[in-house]
């Protein structure tokens, strides 16, 4: 999955060793170049390498017109199939078995979108020694990784916890895009174990941030923590800056595990 395309997306990919082919969904929040403007491109390298399982795409719906456009003037046939799912209204929009997105709106110049990535509960995991030693039969596998309890032959009911063993809760990422500060984020993504919020500006900016429709590090930082987020990723920050250290140290004073999000670097919860 990718969250935005901006100009350069693909000569990152390649730096990191990201396989294109890896890349089933696009997630697209608005329409402003630095977010989108990658994206012809990476649809044209996909047809240049013959793809051929299918592409989904999540975006306002006048991106479906744009790449039509761009299409239509270059003569293009792609040899896959591609899908445009328009973004409307807040709901889930893509589910499967291990995950599910749902979308938010944030509060931008432009219609913007924000984006939570759910896993859903994890099965737990059959404790090998334990079925082995209680003798409990394959075809009741499934039952134990729902969580049920085993009766045997002789009536004797041996615990599901002695049985299995407890998988990692399920994470959660919200990404707010570009937004100036809008506590009614807060309650959309209660709860997560990672957030990333922009943080455009240091708080001595806040009015500058306001009337851009972007937000500082402190108001980066009260979302986080009012959300009961275990973690917050910084970034978007204004070309103005030279060094990025005050943005740590200023988020940091409301919400103590805020870090930068840095090129090329993988953040756990």
């Amino acid at each position: 999955m990718l969250i935005d395309c901006g100009e350069g997306t693909q000569m990152q990919m390649r730096l990191y060793k990201i396989k294109r082919s890896r890349i089933n969904h696009i997630f697209i929040s608005h329409l402003h170049g630095d977010h989108y403007f990658g994206l012809i491109g990476l649809l044209n390298s996909f047809a240049l390498n013959n793809r051929q399982d299918e592409l989904h795409i999540y975006a306002p719906e006048k991106l479906q017109y744009i790449i039509q456009l761009q299409m239509d003037a270059a003569g293009a046939n792609l040899p896959y199939q591609l899908y445009f799912h328009h973004l409307e209204k807040e709901e889930i929009i893509f589910e499967d078995k291990k995950l599910s997105v749902e979308c938010f709106k944030v509060k931008h110049r432009i219609e913007c979108w924000g984006f939570i990535f759910r896993e859903k509960k994890n099965p737990r995991k059959i404790n090998v020694s334990a079925v082995k030693k209680y003798k409990v039969p394959k075809s009741f596998f499934e039952n134990l990784h729902l969580g049920e309890d085993y009766v045997n032959s002789k009536n004797v009911m041996i615990k599901n916890e002695i049985l299995t063993i407890a998988s990692e809760p399920p994470k959660s990422y919200a990404y707010c895009a570009d937004t100036a500060y809008f506590e009614a984020i807060c309650e959309k993504i209660k709860g997560v174990d990672m957030v990333y919020h922009e943080s455009t500006y240091l708080a001595d900016q806040e009015k500058k941030a306001a009337e851009r429709f972007h937000s500082t590090s402190k108001q980066a930082a009260t979302v986080a923590k009012n959300a009961g987020a275990k973690k917050l990723l910084m970034g978007h920050f204004s070309s103005i800056y030279d060094s990025l250290e005050k943005f740590t140290e200023e988020a940091r004073e409301i919400f103590a595990n805020s870090e930068i999000a840095e090129e090329g670097v993988c953040y756990f919860s």
